[in-house]
Formats: C-alpha cells, sequence, structure tokens
C-alpha cells in the first residue's frame, strides 16, 4: 500500500462529485482505519494532510486485487472532492463567487489534464466595457459644460455682480460636490447594475420611490437633450444665417446707445434642423458603446480648445479691442463690477426699464443651475463601466471639481474684462474676446450642447431599459435589453420624446421642470445615502469613506431649497408627477424586496420598541388583541385552500381599523427532518392566502410528531416580548362525534388546558361556516352571557365587532347569570354603573338560574331534554366500554380516572339550562357570546365535548370566550 500518495477517496458509485448528487454519510459498518506514514527525518514533527490516508476495509481488500487505477493520477480521480466532509455543497470557487453577485454561470465541464477553466465557457462575448476617463468623466465633463457657460453666463456675472455670481456658483456647485460625495458611498457599497442614480436610489429607498424619481429622472435626460440640439441648432442659425431655409429678422432696442437690430431664427429651421441632428445623434448611440467612444473625443476637444481660447483671448484684450467695452483684465473693471445691479429686461434679457422681466438672485439660480447638472451622467451607463466601484467616485468628483473650478475662474475674468453695459448687452461676450476668431467659440458652442445631447439620449434609454428589467411596472416590458445588449427600442422612445419636444421649440416652461427633475434625483442620492448611513446596518461597508450622514442630509435639503428659489410652482408640480408615478407603482407595479433602507429602518424601529415595551404586562389603555389562529380545519376545505375562508374575516373582526397582527398556524405532523420542505412551500402557500383574504398577519408552520406536542411548543415560544399572541382563536370540531370519538376530543380539550396553562385567551368559533364575510350586513343583537369574569375580554370583543361594517347595525344585549337567590336588581344596577364607566352601550337583562333538581323542571322544551337523556346515554355508554376492558380507566396524563356521576350530571343540567336560555332570548341574535368553562379536572375528553355539545345545541353562530388572568378595559382615562 502506497504511504506518500494523499487521501484515497471512495469511487464515484459510492460518494458522487462534488456539488451534485447527494452526500452520503458513513454508516456503522464503514469503519475507516487512518494511516499514518512515519516522518521523514527533517520533515515537520506534525503529519500533515498528504501524510494521512483513508482507507475503508472494503477499499484495502479491492486495491490488494485491482492495484492503483490510471486514470486516477496522483491526486486521485479528478472530479471527486478531497473536502467530502463537509457535504455535497459546492466549495468556494469562481463559479460559487460569481453565483453570489446573481450572474448566471454554467459550471464548465470537467476539463482534461493541464486545460485551464474558462468561466466565460458558453456564454457569448461580453460588451465593451468602458473605463474612468471614457465612461465617467468625459460623459459627466461634456453634459456638464452646456451652452448656457458660452452665452448665458457672461450676462448673469453682469447682472448679479461677481460677488453674487460667486456665490450663486458655489451654492449650485456644493449641491452637486454633496451629491456626488453620497453617490460615490452609495456607488462603493457593493456590485452596481445598470440604472445608475435609479438603480442607486432605487435599492435604498424601495422601488416605488426608485421607480418615481427614475422615470422623472428619465424624462429630464430625454427633454435636456431636446434643450440641446435646439441650443445647437440656435447657435448655428446665427453664426451662419445663410443656412436658414426661413428668414425672420425681430428688431428690438437694446441697452447702448445706437439700437442694433437683433436676429432670431425662425421657428420652422429649428424645428427642421432639429429633428435632423436628433436623427443623426441617435444612429450614432444604435451604434453602441464602441460608437460612442470614437465619437464622443471629437465633440469635447474642440470644447476645450474653445474654453482656452477665450482665457487666451481675455489675456490678449485691451481697451476696445477687440470690441466697444471690452476694457481688457483691469482692476476698474473688477470693482465696477463686483457689485449686482438686478433690473428689467425684455425678453431677450436686454436691460430695458419698460421691461416684463425682473431678474433677482432666485431667478438667476433657476438660470445657472442647469450649467452644474450632469453629474449623474456617468453612472447613467453603470452598466457599461469596467469598474463601477472605482470610475463612478473619481470620474464623477474629477469632473465636478474641474467644471466648478472652471466657474469660479471664469467669475473672476470676466467681470474684469469687461464693462456691466458689454456683459449685459453681448450675449456672445465669450466668441467676441476669444483668440484668434469667434467662430472657435461658435464651433465649441455647437459642439458642445450636441456632446451634452449625445450623453442624453445616451444616458436616458439605458435608464429606462433598467427599470424595465427590475419588472416592477409590467407596462414597461417592451424596454426590456439583456445585459449585454444596446437598449435599441428604448432609444427609439428617447428619441421619439427628443423629437416631440424640439417640433414644439418653446421649451420655456418645460426648461424648470427639467431642473426640477434633475434636483428631484439628487436629493434622492442624498436621501439614500443619508438613510443607509444613519441606520449604518452590516451591509453598509462603502469602501468611499469620506462620507458622513450629515453632508448627505445638507446636500438633500439644499436640494429642497434650491427647487423652491427657481420656482415653488414647478416644484410642486415635479413633486406632484413625482407622486402620481409613486402611487401607480403602489397599485399596479409588483411586489420587490430589494433589502431598501426603509425596510432597514423598520426593522430597527421594530427592535427598538420591543426593547421599550420590556416585558412587563402592557397597561390596559394599551392592550391589543393578538390573535393566535389555529388553522386545524377539523373539517373538509375547498381544494388548494390552507386555512378555512372565515377564520381569516374573524380574524379582521378582532381588529379596530385594521389595526393589530394576527398570526397563522398550522401543524404538520411528521418528522422534521423529512417534512422541513414541505412545511416551508406550505407555510408560503398559507402566507399567500392570508395577503389574498386581506388580514394583516404572518404565517407560520410548525412540524411535529403530533398536534398536541406541536401546539404546545407553539403556545411556548411563539412571538417576543410583549408581541406574543394573548389569545388563541380556534373553530369548534362539530364533525368529532363522526369523524373520531378519541383523537379529536383529547386534542381540543388539551389545547383548551395548555392555553390556560399558558395564561392565554381562548375564542372557539361554533358555526364558522356561517361567519358574515365584511360585505354580509348583520342586524339584531350581539348577546353576550357574561358568567365569570374574564378581564373584560368579552366586552371588548363586542365592541370591537361593532366597529366592522357586517355588524354596526347591531346592538349589544347583556345577560348576567345569577342564582336564584341573589339581589339580581342590585346586580343590574351595578353592570350597568361599569359599562357606564368604561364607555360602554348595552341593554341589561339578569337571568337567575332555579335549582339544580332536574326532577323538578318538567316544562322544559321536549328538545332539549331529547339531547340531556341522548348525552347521558351516551357517557354510561363509554363508561361501560371502559370497565369492561378490566384495567383501571386512565386518562391521557396518566393519571387515574375517578368519575362522579352525581357531578357529571349536574355538569350536564348546567349547560342544558344555559342553553334553553340563549334559545329563549337569543334564537335571533346575530352572534352569541358565551364564557368558556375550564374541562374539569378528572374527567375524560370525551365528558367534556358531550357538555359543550350541549351548550352549542340549536345555536348557528356563538363565541365561546374564556380570558385570563389580567384586564383588557379599564374604567381610568
Amino acid at each position: 500500500m502506497d504511504r506518500s500518495g494523499d487521501i484515497e477517496e471512495a469511487g464515484e458509485e459510492e460518494f458522487p462529485r462534488l456539488g451534485g448528487g447527494r452526500y452520503r454519510p458513513v454508516v456503522a459498518h464503514d469503519r475507516a482505519v487512518i494511516e499514518m506514514s512515519s516522518v521523514e527525518p527533517g520533515s515537520s514533527s506534525s503529519p500533515t494532510l498528504k501524510n494521512i490516508k483513508v482507507v475503508t476495509p472494503g477499499e484495502m481488500s479491492a486495491g490488494a486485487r485491482e492495484g492503483p487505477r490510471a486514470e486516477d493520477g496522483v491526486n486521485g480521480h479528478q472530479k471527486e472532492s478531497k473536502l467530502e466532509l463537509f457535504g455535497f455543497d459546492s466549495l468556494v470557487n469562481i463559479l460559487g463567487l460569481k453565483s453570489m453577485t446573481g450572474e448566471q454561470v454554467a459550471a464548465p465541464s470537467s476539463p482534461r489534464d493541464g486545460e485551464d477553466i474558462s468561466i466565460t465557457q458558453g456564454h457569448p462575448k461580453p460588451a465593451l466595457k468602458m473605463g474612468t476617463m471614457m465612461g465617467v468623466f468625459v460623459p459627466c465633463l461634456q453634459n456638464i459644460l452646456g451652452i448656457i457657460y458660452y452665452i448665458r453666463f457672461t450676462w448673469i456675472v453682469g447682472m448679479a455682480g461677481i460677488g453674487q455670481s460667486l456665490v450663486l456658483v458655489l451654492l449650485c456647485g456644493l449641491c452637486t460636490f454633496l451629491t456626488t460625495i453620497s453617490l460615490s458611498a452609495i456607488a462603493t457599497n457593493g456590485a452596481m447594475k445598470g440604472g445608475g442614480p435609479y438603480y442607486l436610489i432605487g435599492r435604498a429607498l424601495g422601488p416605488e420611490v426608485g421607480i418615481s424619481i427614475g422615470l422623472c429622472f428619465f424624462l429630464g435626460n430625454a427633454v435636456a437633450g431636446a434643450l440641446y440640439v435646439l441650443g445647437a441648432v440656435e447657435t448655428f442659425l446665427k453664426a451662419f444665417p445663410a443656412a436658414g431655409i426661413f428668414r425672420e429678422t425681430i428688431t428690438k432696442v437694446n441697452g447702448t446707445a445706437i439700437a442694433e437690430p437683433i436676429q432670431s431664427p425662425n421657428s420652422h429651421d429649428l424645428q427642421i434642423y432639429g429633428i435632423i441632428v436628433t436623427i443623426l445623434l441617435c444612429f450614432i448611440v444604435f451604434g453602441g458603446v464602441k460608437m460612442i467612444n470614437r465619437v464622443a473625443p471629437a465633440f469635447l476637444i474642440p470644447v476645450l480648445l474653445s474654453i482656452f481660447c477665450i482665457f487666451i483671448g481675455m489675456f490678449l484684450a485691451k481697451t476696445d479691442d477687440p470690441d466697444a467695452g471690452i476694457t481688457g483684465l483691469r482692476f476698474k473693471s473688477f470693482r465696477d463690477n463686483w457689485s449686482s445691479a438686478y433690473q428689467m429686461t425684455n425678453d431677450a434679457g436686454i436691460p430695458d426699464p419698460t421691461g416684463g422681466t425682473y431678474w433677482s438672485f432666485n431667478e438667476l439660480v433657476g438660470l445657472f443651475f442647469p450649467a452644474v447638472t450632469g453629474i449623474m451622467a456617468g453612472s447613467n451607463r453603470s452598466a457599461s463601466l469596467k469598474d463601477t466601484q472605482r470610475s463612478i467616485p473619481v470620474g464623477t468628483l474629477a469632473a465636478t471639481l474641474t467644471t466648478t473650478s472652471l466657474y469660479v475662474i471664469s467669475v473672476l475674468f470676466f467681470g474684469a474684462v469687461a464693462t456691466r453695459d458689454k456683459l449685459l448687452t453681448d450675449r456672445l461676450l465669450t466668441a467676441t474676446v476669444a483668440w484668434p476668431w469667434p467662430v472657435i467659440v461658435h464651433v465649441g458652442i455647437i459642439l458642445s450642447t450636441l456632446g451634452a445631447a449625445l450623453q442624453s439620449l445616451t444616458g436616458a434609454p439605458r435608464l429606462l431599459a433598467a427599470i424595465a428589467n427590475d419588472d416592477i411596472l409590467p407596462i414597461l416590458n417592451y424596454f426590456k435589453v439583456a445585459d449585454t445588449s444596446e437598449p435599441h427600442i428604448a432609444t427609439l422612445f428617447t428619441a421619439l420624446i427628443c423629437v416631440g419636444c424640439v417640433v414644439i421649440g418653446n421649451l420655456d416652461l418645460i426648461t424648470p421642470t427639467v431642473t426640477m427633475f434633475y434636483l428631484l434625483c439628487y436629493s434622492g442620492v442624498n436621501l439614500s445615502c443619508f438613510l443607509l448611513d444613519l441606520l449604518d446596518a452590516p451591509s453598509w461597508r462603502p469602501r468611499w469613506k469620506y462620507h458622513h450622514w450629515s453632508l448627505s442630509f445638507v446636500g438633500a435639503a439644499l436640494c429642497i431649497v434650491i427647487m423652491f428659489l427657481i420656482s415653488w410652482s414647478f416644484t410642486v408640480v415635479a413633486i406632484a408627477l413625482a407622486s402620481l408615478i409613486y402611487k401607480y407603482v403602489g397599485l399596479k407595479g409588483k411586489a420587490g424586496d430589494w433589502g431598501d433602507g426603509f425596510k432597514s429602518a423598520y426593522f430597527q424601529l421594530a427592535l427598538r420598541s420591543l426593547r421599550s415595551l420590556g416585558a412587563n404586562q402592557v397597561h390596559p389603555k394599551n392592550w391589543y388583541p393578538i390573535p393566535l389562529v389555529f388553522c386545524r380545519p377539523w373539517g373538509q376545505l375547498p381544494e388548494n385552500v390552507p386555512c378555512h375562508p372565515k377564520l381569516a374575516d374573524f380574524a379582521n373582526c378582532m381588529k379596530k381599523k385594521g389595526r393589530g397582527m394576527s398570526i397563522f398556524v398550522d401543524i404538520l405532523d411528521g418528522d422534521y427532518y423529512e417534512c422541513a420542505e414541505e412545511a416551508k412551500e406550505a407555510c408560503n402557500k398559507l402566507a399567500t392566502y392570508i395577503e389574498y383574504k386581506r388580514c394583516e398577519g404572518v404565517a407560520e408552520i410548525v412540524v411535529a410528531p403530533n398536534m398536541t406536542e406541536g401546539f404546545r411548543g407553539i403556545i411556548q415560544t411563539m412571538g417576543l416580548g410583549n408581541l406574543k399572541p394573548n389569545i388563541v382563536v380556534m373553530r369548534y370540531p362539530e364533525i368529532w362525534r363522526r369523524e373520531n370519538l378519541t383523537e379529536i376530543p383529547s386534542t381540543f380539550v388539551g389545547i383548551i388546558n395548555d392555553c390556560i396553562t399558558a395564561n392565554k385567551a381562548v375564542v372557539i368559533i361554533k358555526g364558522l361556516d356561517e361567519w358574515p364575510n365584511e360585505y354580509q350586513r348583520q342586524y339584531g343583537t350581539i348577546d353576550l352571557y357574561w358568567i365569570v369574569r374574564d378581564g373584560g375580554l368579552m366586552l371588548l370583543l363586542s365592541q370591537l365587532l361593532l366597529t366592522k361594517e357586517s355588524f354596526e347595525s347591531c346592538k349589544i344585549q347583556l345577560f348576567c347569570i345569577a342564582e336564584e337567590d341573589s339581589d339580581a336588581e342590585a346586580l343590574k344596577a351595578d353592570v350597568k354603573k361599569f359599562l357606564y364607566d368604561l364607555r360602554m352601550q348595552a341593554e341589561v337583562i339578569v337571568v337567575t338560574m332555579k335549582s339544580w333538581d332536574i326532577r323538578s323542571e318538567g316544562n322544559s322544551k321536549e328538545d332539549s331534554l331529547e339531547a340531556f337523556d341522548a348525552a347521558q346515554r351516551r357517557i354510561s355508554d363509554y363508561l361501560g366500554e371502559i370497565k369492561s376492558q378490566g384495567s383501571t380507566p386512565r386518562l391521557a396524563n396518566g393519571k387515574a380516572m375517578v368519575v362522579n356521576e352525581q357531578q357529571v350530571e349536574k355538569f350536564l343540567y348546567t349547560m342544558l339550562k344555559l342553553n334553553s336560555t340563549i334559545l329563549s332570548y337569543s334564537r335571533m341574535a346575530a352572534v352569541v357570546l358565551v364564557s368558556l368553562p375550564p374541562p374539569p379536572l378528572n374527567h375524560p375528553a370525551y365528558f367534556y365535548m358531550e357538555y359543550m355539545d350541549l351548550l352549542v345545541e340549536n345555536v348557528p353562530r356563538m363565541l365561546i370566550v374564556r380570558g385570563y388572568h389580567r384586564d383588557v378595559v379599564t374604567l381610568f382615562t
């Protein structure tokens, strides 16, 4: 026998390969012989795994006969596992790790010796992925650097002054910077799929919030694409008027000394050229990520070159050179332009005392803020990034800081290079001062807006496809795409929206709403990070460490403040649209659990509430019924129905305005190891049925050897602290006599005794098939036969029934059972005073019981006497059968049975009298509530069932109630 090999393993026929089949544990006759080879001189003193050889006796003999198999090689058969002791679950390997991320990876076939395993075997070649520069930084830079910088930024400096312009830039820049910090923290907290901000918000705040904000952000991107296209076309037509098909010149008086005509492109030209440009951009987007990567630098490089030429031109500018009003970089101009000059302007933005628009800081915030949007352009294409956890934080933050720094420097330079009149009247001052030719800025404007439009048309379809792929809204199923495919249908839909907005032409009313959608998305990102950071769940471990919940909170608050600064009316419109989408998703969307922050908040709140409740008894003012609904049918149920339908209806009747929780339980007889999967399936089925019945509750299935043991385990362990169930609800087993004379009575009585021992209240429903649902209105009375003190549970149940539509037309009658010689009037007055203090209205009726002598009741109803006589005969027959067995009769608990026939007759007669009283007073009642007598000691369960049958005889609908040793109502406020 070779002692130098690895652990010998059983053949494939005995121990299947890892990941397939079922692990067969070692049985008694498979004794393993562990041999340890001698330690070589100079080797470690402790034996290693390679020094150990495990051989069964059968293998020893087989090995001696056959010798080692050639195909096993040095290390044994390739398909066998050396860690079979741990079972057949997959070991930690690359396939298992990839499956944890949700990727569908097929296990490769077993390779031949020396071959490498390809983790992409059987899958198509993955799509091209982008890095930080081309995937995040360039798209963000293209989206942020837009037309506002070229044609409106100098005007903003002239209107607000250098000082307030710096405040404006820093305010908007701070908003996007804080949002970038929050975005970086969430994006580095795990693997990120497509959808960008939607994916982050949805996984943090839930699918409803994520989809509502995500769809608004999609609309914002789609409409923003139209804005950028129109800006590019307008600049092109102004730079090259001859290209216009339709010509229109509008002359307006500006604020300079000489009136100059201002030409505006015709709206039809904007529409025609806008549609053509949109179609061309869509063809680029249809080309996929590879085409976009080739085209994007062609749009960005001229933009950066134009900005460089603008700064060179400002350094070279002199007084009135290249145009009147240009001072060059002068401190005097800087000082004159430091303060603000808010004033009236005409529609073209030219100062005019008779103009119709007055500009203030708030309006400038709305005008400038689109110049800092675009920070989500990189995260929108998260599915196309190689490493989202590195690229999104680095690329987005670099683009944000770069553009903000550019804006701050531009404010200082623009304020020092020209007079205020020049800043306010020359809309293309950037082109005027550019070196060496103004056309460079025109090209920069056109390419910057086209680049921003390209990024919008690239990110918006991917955002819509990501929302559709989550399969929450069925209406979006048309936009689903595979992980490696381009969202062509979503791109076409985005292009249609963009073309529609281009055809409209005048987007002055839509533009603020687009800004609101961006701010709504930014506030959602900040709130997501705030919630996750504040809760600090174990799964919250972002790689980006420079974050704090206070920064996210300030960022979210700043977004909301800016929204109202821009326009409170458009803010209301944006929030209303998001709210409508939220409501629609709640009504029509499929349920999805993404482990969002709200669920974590609920969980932590529940834990804190549970700890604050403690283990002490709840005050009666704060007492809520928590019913444990026992679903054992004791009868036939419809097919595929795990619980009697009326049990859920009754559980709803025990809640006031739906507040409260029910626990539906059932017991599966059998061995836990054999029935575990069946129990899980039954639990899911029961939970689904409870949800279908619109009953707030949870489902539990317990596997036990028998029903008695299972129920005892449930009654002892179900619930936590003060959230344990306090009422056991079950159906009265009306079928016990024809189904099973032994098992059902024993189980039923055992459950009642267990509830009394565990100090749980009991409600038994007789006539469950006749219990009304929420649409069946009842009339008449709710009659209470209050025999024993139960802490007010029976009174409280009657009040809860009155809160339901089916019983709200009923009145309550309270019957007090008194002995014949008791003071009935005094008892009635005391009960009325008690009900008055409890704020309950009921008619009080006192019923006196006559003597126990059965012979004095000659006028009893004949049917009741027949039932009484039949019960006596059955009990006598039962006793005779037991005595005929010869042995001492014993109860289920092993104690000797002691039968007092006089006591049995007395109990039967008590039930007979109570039943006769109920039939006399409550034959037309909607429901009757009566106190539940405890099972007498040393009486067989069969006897107790006879007692109960006499009590419920001919009563169509009855609740048999037993309270527990505590009050559930109180007189005091």
